[in-house]
Order: C-alpha cells, then sequence, then structure tokens
C-alpha cells in the first residue's frame, strides 16, 4: 500500500566537564591502525553486577593487535583501578608513546598524570559523548560483558578477578579477533602483523 513509518533521528549534546577546560588534544583522532606493537595503549572503564552491587573493571587494549593489555577490577571507578591496570602490562611503560581513553572521571587524576609524564606518554582524551572515539575499547567491554559476566553469576569480587585472568589469556591466545584477519592478538603479533 505504499506505507512507511517516520524516524527520528536521536541527537545527543556532548557535556562539558573539568577535563575538557584542560585543553588536552586527541591524538589519535580515531587512527586506531598503524601502530606498533606496545606503543599505544586505549583504556576504558566499564560496570559490572557483582553481588548485587556494582563494580568496575578497567581494560588496557594494544592497537596493534587489538588484544588486551592490561585488566584490574575493583569497587571503586578510580585512579587505583587505571594503575592497577597498568601494573598488569606484561612489558615496560618505556616504550609506550599514546594512552587513548575517554574523558571520564576515572581518567582524570593526578596520579595517572604522574605514571604518564614519568614515562613521557601522551595522554589522548577522547571527545566527549562520542562512543567512536574509544571504540576499541568499548567493543572488548561488549565482549567482556557478553562472553564473562552475563554468563556467569559472580557473588563476590575475587570470582571475577580470577575469571577475568582466565578470559584475557583466552581471548588473546585464542579468540579470533576479526579486526586483526580473524587471528587471535598474539598470533597476529607472532606473525609479525600490524593493522
Amino acid at each position: 500500500m505504499g506505507h512507511a513509518g517516520a524516524y527520528a533521528r536521536r541527537r545527543s549534546e556532548p557535556h562539558r566537564t573539568r577535563a575538557d577546560e584542560a585543553g588536552l588534544a586527541d591524538i589519535l583522532g580515531r587512527g586506531f591502525d598503524g601502530c606498533e606493537p606496545r606503543t599505544h595503549l586505549a583504556g576504558g572503564l566499564t560496570y559490572v553486577r557483582v553481588g548485587g552491587e556494582w563494580a568496575y573493571v578497567c581494560l588496557l587494549a594494544g592497537l596493534a593487535n587489538r588484544g588486551i593489555t592490561g585488566h584490574s577490577a575493583g569497587r571503586a571507578r578510580d585512579a587505583s583501578l587505571v594503575l592497577g591496570a597498568f601494573a598488569m602490562l606484561g612489558f615496560p611503560l618505556t616504550g609506550v608513546e599514546v594512552f587513548h581513553t575517554d574523558r571520564g572521571g576515572g581518567f582524570d587524576d593526578a596520579r595517572i598524570d604522574g605514571l604518564l609524564d614519568v614515562f613521557g606518554i601522551g595522554g589522548s582524551p577522547s571527545g566527549k559523548g562520542d562512543p567512536y572515539d574509544n571504540a576499541v575499547v568499548e567493543s572488548a567491554n561488549r565482549l567482556l560483558k557478553k562472553e564473562l559476566i552475563y554468563r556467569n553469576h559472580h557473588t563476590g569480587l575475587e570470582q571475577p578477578r580470577s575469571d577475568l585472568n582466565d578470559y584475557v589469556r583466552w581471548s588473546d591466545d585464542q579468540r579470533l579477533h576479526s579486526t586483526p584477519g580473524y587471528r587471535s592478538p598474539n598470533e597476529f603479533t607472532q606473525q609479525g602483523l600490524v593493522l
């Protein structure tokens, strides 16, 4: 009969925050490809439900192979969670050039700024209200929730921490990712390939 529905496009307005006022530039500008291994990291925080309470997970992803290079879980969404993820890195921070994040409050901390300054790592905050600016970590967070969190009933924080370690090993060693040509991140790196 020729009828068609009318659709409205949803619009969102970014909110101004203290991080916006700092004038930090988005170094990557969504340029997630062409990075050498261990030189460009992206970080993100996500909420998870554990034992009827909220907990938080911080993932650090390597942009060269889309693997999870560092991770931590905790009850507080603060700099300690991010620093815990950095502590899990299996390589020295001296070769890291850029740390890309969203503009969330979990990354707006003097302790994180100090870590970046000590190792000469450039901070690259994404644009506020634009999820595509940190798409690599948002995708990793989505998979983490779908493949680990929603499939298990965790009553305390120790079990998801242990499960997170196993999940990261599996994700980096065995899980086939579409971006690196349906290879695992570690296989992609061992073959000397770069996105």
